[in-house]
């Protein structure tokens, strides 16, 4: 059963960037949160951290933040699109987190913070929008408002294990080949298992990484259906434009009875990558 909140998939946040309307993001949380907080809880944050939340959307990790720095701790949150940060801090508010919190419209290529005044930053499924010198620009950014010693913790979404079923075995990979052999967001989501190496490159240590599949099986729980279904329409319609294998028409329709993820055999999957660094620099 569809929500209304699909109506949201014909629209972008104010930034332009597909996949970035606080509906679609909620989606997305929904469907993966247990994977999400598992990675968010492998990060290395502390109690009583002051902790930037780079790209927060609308806020969904907010709570599960708050939880883990605790009443000692503190969180600032930075969104590119106005109206998600706007909703970030007032769910924040809603919620009576246990921390002082902070919500801010920001870029993360030009941070509006001093050097050194965080001691970790969580940044989940934001890095895929940005192009390769984007990312090592974030990168430094991120680095530079952390404190010697602080924690780099970097998530997203890898599409190299983005599937569904029952379809053609090929079907997504050929999509993925095509797409992603041009600039832009498809061939950003091919590059998240090379984040350890961005992370090392911009000067982290004791970089770590980890990367996990995300599987969901007939029958799909409500969360997975909403979202899936219609990602899975909007990936049909770009291959469709690409000429790509008419087999795509089976999930161009997210109401249609015949849909593939409504089968007894249904299935899709998705990967994520966990990436984490030290900022150089503390003394002993």
């Amino acid at each position: 059963m569809l929500t209304e909140d699909h109506e949201a998939w014909g629209h972008t946040s104010s930034t332009g960037l597909g996949f970035t309307h606080h509906a679609i993001v909620d989606a997305h949380f929904r469907a993966c949160e247990e994977t999400y907080l598992d990675l968010l809880g492998r990060a290395g944050l502390r109690p009583g951290q002051h902790v930037l939340d780079a790209g927060c959307g609308p806020g969904d990790f907010l709570p599960h933040l708050a939880a883990l720095v605790g009443a000692g701790g503190r969180i600032t949150s930075v969104d590119l699109a106005e109206e998600n940060a706007a909703l970030a801090a007032e769910r924040a508010a809603a919620w009576r987190l246990p921390c002082p919190t902070e919500v801010r419209t920001a870029d993360l290529l030009d941070l509006p913070f001093p050097d050194d005044g965080f001691d970790a930053v969580w940044c989940a499924n934001t890095v895929q929008y940005l192009d390769d010198d984007e990312l090592d620009r974030a990168l430094a950014e991120l680095i530079r408002v952390v404190r010697p010693g602080g924690t780099v913790a970097v998530k997203d979404l890898d599409a190299h294990l983005i599937t569904a079923r029952p379809a053609d075995p090929y079907l997504f990979t050929d999509f993925f080949r095509a797409a992603g052999a041009r600039p832009g967001y498809a061939r950003q989501l091919l590059r998240t298992r090379e984040l350890q190496r961005h992370l090392r490159s911009a000067g982290l240590t004791g970089v770590r990484g980890r990367t996990v599949l995300i599987e969901h099986h007939a029958p799909l729980a409500p969360a997975a259906q909403d979202f899936y279904k219609a990602a899975c329409a909007q990936l049909a319609g770009q291959a469709l434009a690409l000429g790509l294998d008419d087999g795509w028409r089976r999930f161009a329709d997210p109401a249609d009875p015949a849909h593939p993820l409504d089968d007894p055999d249904g299935y899709v999957s998705e990967g994520n990558v966990l990436a984490v660094g030290t900022v150089p620099g503390a003394s002993h």
